[in-house]
């Protein structure tokens, strides 16, 4: 029953998009700040609004570390449908594959023999980055196949929309073949928050499973008060942390303040153990969440009372135009201290539009961009335009539109043509029969004499 809800959730969560999309849609801008980041790759985009406020690179692939795990989580929630119930076997066989790899272990091996719950290896998983706890649960989602689990993690990215991905195994160890983009997590994590138990997991900062007698402890340092120190950042939630020598730092993680929820996705930050090993993704994190959330600021950009545009009407009797407005009042994402001039409105419609239209029809679409001191132009949001009014069409002006639109048409014209060449083929042939027929009357009346 679960498993066939969380299905219903990914057809819906799929539907969402696509409607959004669909109808009023918020571009992909990134506003100008004064934040230096040291992340390579960034994605940060308002949860309310889904509109991305700011982006460095975030189509470049780059090597998610462990952050793999969201992906992991999302799969083990897909397969199995009661998390406190179902037992796992821990099979030392399993834990094998992971020494000598530098894993980062949440201790499963302790369970080696026994059982444990799949919450308690969820948490494992989740909250001190076991590769242990991966492992444990791609094998049993898996029938004791690891590939396999592997292959659901593909198809599932490619499910999401994932253009850049690819896993090659389910705890983030580096691989070659093992890749995403910052917007490519970004589809992943938005997917795994809709799924049970994964926003309370992953904002958990210390977890005892069940028959330890120690806790599991988180390694984001942006959710802990207790052990984050300077990382520390009060609005902040979840979500993953990641580290490799190839992968750098890498963390997703959200922020909620003041009714405003904004989703980061931070890769590839500077680290060399034992040289830089400094969270770059944590401040870069803390620094974009305060700046969007103290300058940003949801704002009416277009209304549905507001004329957009005027439009040229056929087949309307004492009407040759019609205003256009917005489909449905649009609101976006934009700096607080906005100036008018910055926000620019273009137009697509056509010439002209024929009569009857009704307020629902869609005319044509307006997308609004944002244009900064530097000049450069950045979509916001595009909308559908509908007629300001209802306007029917004149009979008499439909009639006459036909009879003129046949008499311009090419084959009217051919016709007509045609009938001309054959009238006028008939006019000469039926003047020298009549000199023919007039020379042969006087040529018998000749003869009579």
């Amino acid at each position: 029953m679960k498993r066939k809800s969380i299905k219903i959730i990914s057809l819906l969560f799929a539907l969402i998009i696509i409607i959004s999309s669909s109808i009023v849609s918020t571009g992909a801008i990134s506003y100008p700040n004064k934040v230096k980041t040291q992340s390579d790759s960034i994605l940060l985009v308002n949860m309310d609004t889904n509109q991305v406020v700011f982006e460095k690179d975030a189509d470049s692939k780059r090597y998610p570390a462990s952050t793999t795990k969201i992906m992991t989580y999302i799969i083990v929630a897909e397969n199995i449908d009661d998390f406190e119930n179902t037992r796992v076997p821990i099979k030392q066989s399993v834990l094998e594959v992971l020494e000598n790899t530098g894993s980062s272990l949440a201790s499963v091996a302790d369970h080696v023999g026994k059982d444990m719950s799949v919450i308690d290896l969820l948490y494992s998983m989740m909250v001190p980055s076991g590769n242990d706890a991966a492992m444990v649960l791609a094998d049993y989602v898996g029938k004791g196949n690891v590939d396999s689990f592997v292959k659901l993690m593909n198809d599932k990215a490619k499910e999401l929309g994932c253009k850049n991905t690819h896993f090659a195994n389910p705890d983030g160890l580096h691989d070659d073949n093992h890749y995403t983009t910052a917007r490519d997590m970004y589809k992943i994590a938005t997917y795994a928050l809709t799924l049970p138990k994964f926003a309370e997991i992953t904002n958990t900062t210390s977890y005892t499973c069940e028959g330890d007698d120690y806790p599991l402890v988180t390694t984001n340092y942006l959710i802990d008060p207790n052990n984050g120190g300077d990382y520390y950042y009060m609005y902040a939630k979840g979500i993953k942390t990641g580290t490799t020598d190839q992968a750098g730092r890498c963390l997703v993680t959200t922020a909620t303040a003041d009714g405003y929820s904004y989703i980061a996705v931070l890769l590839h930050a500077p680290y060399k153990e034992g040289v830089s090993e400094g969270y770059g993704t944590m401040t870069d994190a803390a620094d974009l969440f305060r700046w969007a959330l103290t300058e940003l600021e949801l704002k009416t950009v277009a209304t549905s009372s507001t004329p957009v545009c005027e439009e040229k009407v056929n087949l309307a009797w004492g009407r040759d135009s019609v205003l256009l407005v917005p489909e449905k009042s649009l609101s976006a994402i934009v700096p607080k201290e906005l100036n008018k001039d910055e926000l620019i409105i273009e137009t697509d419609v056509p010439e002209s539009v024929d009569a009857p239209i009704d307020t629902d029809t869609v005319v044509g679409t307006a997308t609004i961009y944002y244009q900064g001191s530097d000049g450069k132009k950045q979509e916001v949001a595009k909308v559908n335009l509908v007629s300001s009014e209802k306007i029917e069409m004149s009979g008499i002006l439909f009639v006459l539109n036909v009879i003129t639109t046949v008499f311009k048409s090419y084959w009217f014209l051919v016709i007509i043509g045609i009938i001309a060449v054959i009238l006028i083929c008939y006019l000469i042939t039926s003047k020298i029969n009549k000199r023919r027929s007039k020379k042969n009357r006087k040529v018998k009346h000749y003869r009579n004499f």
